[in-house]
């Protein structure tokens, strides 16, 4: 059918135009993604940028908060706000390696989640974490991550569609003390050459842990719950979302006590929503069963990775199931694969290497 509109030509008042318009909606954005928008703000302030033509915007990548591996940024929270160029990380010594451009996002199949495997699914998860093998990693040593990634960006302009671009996959590295008071991250294309300290005097949270802090919670499944949900009320688009995100940030890039990972999981199966999705792939191309939780407000689900066979995480990813601010079902708007997991002797000593240190 083709739908015929007619233009009005005489013009309208303040009060008729309010009629007609929708009403303005209320969106809600979680802590991190307050702190993304803020962060962004501040680099419009402290780094000029040449204006960007509208037939090719460059686009600008947010910098992730660290340890957002169950929070994506989505483009529902960022489509229309701004205009994003590359840009260097300010306050930053070094030079930052030319951006890779970003591409498409990729569109995958939706596979309907189900509760019907749900309890031996996560008790299966939660018995292979029990048994594994974990490293302590002792005072002066690091916790080294090395994942890869890719998080979504988004270009728009008056004259520019927003279209869903994310970035190429890509390695990140973390090192971190138990304390969390020292650590560095290097991520080439997207950080300065050679890394940025993450050095932090900030104390430890539920949203931000510490391996040191991490040891302290309880491993008591209804019991760690309940302090995450009191930790982290009045955050995130719900309390629900907000504690299945939280339980997410303890496991990428960070090492957890095998008994402390183990009630993460049998807490998080006490979460309204949680669902067990099938052949889902983590940025590896590795695939695997997963944990997810629909986000209702921005309507993309995020989907922690777990081998079907050893039941190890693998990594997470974000995909968009329910259309929002022009991004279609089955979007990916972020995906991770984590990579190897160890403790190293030295800040920027890889696993397997001696002397790396520095």
């Amino acid at each position: 059918m083709i739908r015929k509109e007619s233009r009005r030509e005489e013009s309208l008042d303040d009060a008729e135009l309010a009629r007609l318009l929708p009403a303005p909606g209320d969106p809600h954005l979680s802590l991190d993604r307050h702190l993304l928008l803020e962060e962004h703000l501040m680099n419009e302030l402290r780094t000029p940028a040449p204006a960007p033509t509208p037939a090719a915007v460059p686009p600008r990548r947010v910098t992730r908060r660290f340890l957002l591996i169950g929070v994506p940024v989505t483009a529902a929270a960022l489509a229309g706000a701004f205009a994003f160029t590359t840009m260097d990380d300010p306050g930053a010594s070094g030079t930052t390696e030319a951006t890779p451009a970003p591409v498409e996002a990729p569109v995958v199949r939706i596979e309907a989640g189900t509760t019907a495997q749900l309890a031996a699914t996560v008790e299966r998860i939660a018995t292979a974490a029990s048994a594994r093998r974990t490293p302590e990693p002792a005072p002066g040593q690091y916790i080294y991550v090395k994942s890869q990634v890719s998080s979504v960006v988004v270009s728009h302009t008056d004259e520019y569609k927003t279209k869903t671009l994310v970035q190429p996959l890509h390695i990140r590295e973390v090192w971190n003390s138990p304390d969390g008071k020292q650590g560095w991250l290097d991520e080439p294309g997207y950080k300065p050459k050679g890394g940025i300290t993450l050095d932090s005097s900030v104390d430890d949270t539920v949203n931000a842990p510490s391996y040191n802090y991490l040891k302290t919670l309880p491993t008591d499944p209804d019991a760690l719950l309940k302090k995450i949900y009191t930790e982290t009320k009045g955050q995130g688009n719900s309390p629900d979302q907000e504690a299945f995100a939280t339980v997410g940030d303890l496991l990428g890039e960070q090492l957890a006590p095998a008994k402390l990972t183990a009630a993460l999981y049998r807490a998080a199966a006490k979460i309204p929503g949680v669902v067990v999705v099938n052949h889902v792939k983590d940025a590896a191309a590795r695939e695997g069963i997963a944990l997810a939780h629909v986000d209702d407000k921005s309507g993309d689900r995020t989907e922690w990775i777990f081998d079907p066979k050893t039941y190890s995480y693998l990594g997470s990813r974000a995909v968009q199931i329910n259309e929002a601010n022009d991004i279609k079902p089955g979007t990916v708007l972020e995906y991770t694969a984590v990579l190897e997991r160890a403790v190293v002797d030295a800040k920027k000593q890889r696993p397997g290497t001696q002397g790396a240190g520095a």
